[in-house]
């Protein structure tokens, strides 16, 4: 298992890999070949970016059979996918933007996969050797819009409506990871990857076979029961095993 993160200090953004602490500085890129330097930071004296940048963060819909029974909606019979701009993204601690004209705020605690090499028309039993890894998400979405639209581009699309991080984890199987979401310290989701109607492999399969995935894309691939609004002020933790903590804020437009 390895922690990857991206981070600034000096001025510079770099990669590096967690360990413990410490952050050890990588040279050249982790998503084709890298290398290891002698110099390392504390966690504390940089500042985390999000772990990637994606060209598009493609997401699926009502993936948790407990998400699709408190929603009292029907399994559905293939991937439901939308979009989010590579503008949305923001980076743990960042605030999500309570934007003027929205009236419900969404909290959805999901795992993300990120693509560690260029995917198209993948085979399913192939397809977890495109992924990189693993990091958490949060899929923050203008209910009321969403309602109002009938589609969910403007809904899930604002800029900071997709925190990721801090970290992407490597080596860890996807198919039995707790998922859960704390708001202001208080338990909102908990529910199990095990519980996904369409497992890691489909997804990056299907998904490939629609449109090619880069390296650095990111699959959202979906939220437990428990999804709720959120207030500015609110602090918003989504926590996945193995992966870490992702937090944010949610702050007011200046």
């Amino acid at each position: 298992m390895q922690k990857f993160v991206r981070f600034e200090k000096d001025g510079k953004t770099r990669y590096g890999l967690l360990k413990e602490q410490d952050i050890c500085v990588l040279e050249g890129d982790i998503f084709a070949e890298y290398t290891e330097t002698e110099l390392t930071y504390k966690l504390q004296d940089v500042r985390l970016l999000a772990p990637c940048e994606p060209s598009k963060a493609v997401c699926v819909g009502l993936n948790y059979r407990s998400h699709a029974a408190e929603m009292n909606m029907p399994l559905p019979e293939e991937p439901i996918l939308f979009l989010k701009p590579s503008t949305s993204v923001v980076a743990a601690q960042e605030n999500i933007i309570y934007w003027p004209g929205i009236s419900r705020l969404d909290y959805e605690a999901e795992l993300a996969v990120v693509i560690g090499k260029k995917a198209h028309n993948v085979p399913e039993e192939e397809a977890l050797n495109y992924v990189l890894g693993y990091t958490a998400g949060n899929d923050v979405t203008a209910r009321d819009l969403q309602k109002k639209d009938g589609q969910w581009t403007r809904a899930k699309g604002f800029d900071t409506f997709l925190p990721l991080g801090p970290v992407i984890v490597t080596g860890i199987d996807p198919s039995n990871l707790s998922v859960q979401s704390y708001l202001n310290g208080e338990l909102r989701q908990d529910g199990n990857t095990a519980d996904l109607i369409f497992p890691v492999p489909y997804l990056v399969s299907y998904i490939s076979r629609i449109m090619t995935l880069l390296p650095g894309d990111v699959i959202l691939t979906g939220t437990p029961a428990g999804i709720g609004p959120m207030q500015p002020g609110d602090t918003i933790e989504v926590r996945l095993e193995h992966i870490g903590s992702l937090i944010n804020k949610v702050g007011k437009c200046n």
